[in-house]
């Protein structure tokens, strides 16, 4: 049997419910979503909201009582189901939407036997976590912002406020990624496609995602960068190169998407 489904383990004690949709659309990308649970002491009047969510989503609540003051029951829950999801199900990835640094080791551990991690949280969200994922996206930066109105909103798909250049050029690790990446794939005249560079940043960088900056695409990303000359090839495919090699001003040749 091909292993290829996902699993969604959701803690609702640490992800908003007005956020669930964008995160099945972004994890069906990846597959198909063959388990979707999410954990909490559903008796507990902060969790109200989510019923109507779980029944739209066909999403299943499992209950978690606090069986210890000020201990996590919730996490714990869905560690062992991850685990027996694991070995007992053939699953390709997980997805777990969660701002809680409590699930590092896990994420770890389920890397560690070849399967895909995508995790959801918040900007408050631990790095060991953010980290340990195979691709993590800040919940900020998915669906429209709650501060535009409705117009507005349906308008731009972006909810992130556009980095300036000067901002994306002072992000020294954002700098650093864009550049190595686009050194490793680069032809012998110093040109690198961008699905390249793009692909050898997301092995290096979990968290990476141009949304997190304001842009829709990387190309919008790097374009908006000015640290690169662009051109389009014989198949109108971006590529880049660093102004770094011939000390030329950023420029370029076709800079649109």
């Amino acid at each position: 049997m091909e292993h290829n489904g996902i699993a969604l383990l959701i803690d609702a004690d640490n992800c908003p419910a007005s956020k669930i949709t964008v995160i099945l659309d972004e994890l069906s990308k990846y597959g198909v979503i063959n388990v979707r649970r999410a954990y909490g002491d559903w008796k507990s009047p902060a969790l109200n909201g989510w019923a109507e969510i779980l029944h739209d989503h066909a999403i299943q609540p499992i209950q978690q009582f606090a069986y210890t003051k000020g201990k996590n029951a919730t996490d714990s829950a869905i560690i062992i189901d991850a685990m027996d999801l694991l070995y007992g199900q053939k699953l390709a990835a997980f997805g777990i939407a969660s701002s809680d640094s409590d699930f590092t080791p896990l994420a770890m551990r389920l890397r560690a036997n070849g399967l895909k991690v995508f995790g959801f949280g918040e900007q408050k969200t631990p790095q060991p976590f953010v980290n340990a994922c195979t691709k993590f996206l800040f919940l900020e930066n998915l669906g429209p912002s709650p501060l535009l109105s409705t117009n507005a909103a349906q308008a731009s798909p972006v909810a992130t406020v556009k980095k300036t250049t000067n901002e994306l050029r002072s992000d020294t690790r954002l700098v650093t990624h864009l550049r190595n990446a686009v050194d490793a794939v680069s032809d012998e005249e110093g040109w690198a496609a961008l699905g390249g560079v793009g692909s050898h940043i997301n092995k290096n960088w979990s968290a990476f995602d141009p949304r997190n900056f304001g842009y829709a695409k990387l190309s919008d990303l790097v374009a908006a960068s000015e640290l690169f000359e662009l051109r389009r090839d014989s198949h109108n495919h971006m590529q880049l190169r660093s102004t770094r090699r011939n000390g030329k001003k950023p420029g370029t040749q076709e800079a649109k998407s």
